[in-house]
């Protein structure tokens, strides 16, 4: 069944107040509650924050706790915006060129994808060698950088990639150490120190997700939801599955495929000879379309 803008920002309404009604958070722990503090405690000491955003939604995966922190100054921050593979291109783009306008340095991760990882970990060395020639202390040999984002931004698999990657490019020995990493929010509670890069020592430390006791735009709320930051319990599977199915009916890589679709529908087969050399036999023929329908071949 087709969903009207108007029926869709309807329903994005009723999640988003559903969520914002949960008093005290419903989200927001012990457990959340502690990690602020220890993260408040340690962020005066760290050399470089690396702030994980959702890709999808990067003005609503803001992390809060730096709002009410003492400011980095922009060399001191970078703004990774992970889960790119799942953002629109298009629309990502944009959000990086925003950024830069910003004087905020940016850069896109998908933490599963080695060499996106290798790139941003030479971006990252590049950025620490630029800090060790200006105002930070040169003799020190380590370097401390700390991930920070809401919970599920992927700040525990960005921590292991790195990690992985950085041991394999300094041809270091030793067990790999792996943060937890689950597609449920909440699922890191404590801090972890990961070894990334050598000459000089980079560890980043991976911290636990952080949302404030309360969210009151409805808006942030429903995006939260729907890209797992705040667990479906808060909200309910269905009605996330017919936001969730609402915004695709309305994204352009949907109407480019439902069109190609509609005229593969109408293409005639052909049968296309793939004859076996060694044999002879016929079992090489194959039934295809003229052109191939499935988009990973296109």
């Amino acid at each position: 069944m087709a969903t009207s803008s108007s029926s869709l920002f309807k329903l994005a309404r009723e999640i988003g107040t559903a969520v914002s009604q949960k008093k005290g958070g419903g989200w927001y722990g012990p457990h959340m509650a502690a990690a602020t503090r220890a993260i408040a405690d340690r962020m005066p000491l760290v050399d470089i924050i690396l702030e994980v955003r959702d890709a999808r939604i990067p003005f609503s995966s803001e992390f809060d706790q730096l709002r009410n922190h003492h400011p980095f100054s922009s060399s001191r921050r970078i703004l990774v915006l992970n889960k790119m593979d799942l953002a629109s291109p298009t629309q990502f783009k944009e959000w990086i060129t925003f950024f830069d306008q910003q004087n905020c340095p940016s850069f896109g991760v998908n933490s599963h994808n080695k060499d996106n990882v290798k790139e941003f970990l030479k971006f990252l060395q590049a950025h620490v060698r630029n800090l060790r020639k200006s105002d930070y202390d040169a003799s020190s040999d380590t370097v401390t950088v700390m991930l920070l984002g809401i919970p599920n931004v992927g700040k525990s698999a960005l921590a292991n990639s790195l990690h992985q990657i950085g041991r394999i490019t300094a041809a270091e020995k030793g067990k790999l150490r792996h943060a937890t990493v689950s597609p449920q929010p909440g699922e890191t509670k404590d801090i972890y120190s990961l070894k990334i890069a050598s000459h000089p020592n980079i560890y980043v430390l991976d911290t636990p997700g952080i949302l404030p006791p309360e969210i009151h735009d409805v808006e942030v709320c429903s995006k939260l939801a729907l890209t797992g930051a705040i667990g479906d319990s808060f909200v309910g599977g269905k009605e996330l599955a017919q936001y969730f199915l609402g915004i695709l009916n309305f994204s352009d890589e949907y109407k480019k495929w439902a069109k190609f679709s509609i005229n593969q529908i109408n293409k005639p087969l052909t049968l296309h000879h793939k004859a076996d050399q060694s044999s002879g036999s016929e079992s090489g023929m194959i039934w295809k379309r003229q052109n191939p329908t499935d988009h990973t071949q296109v």
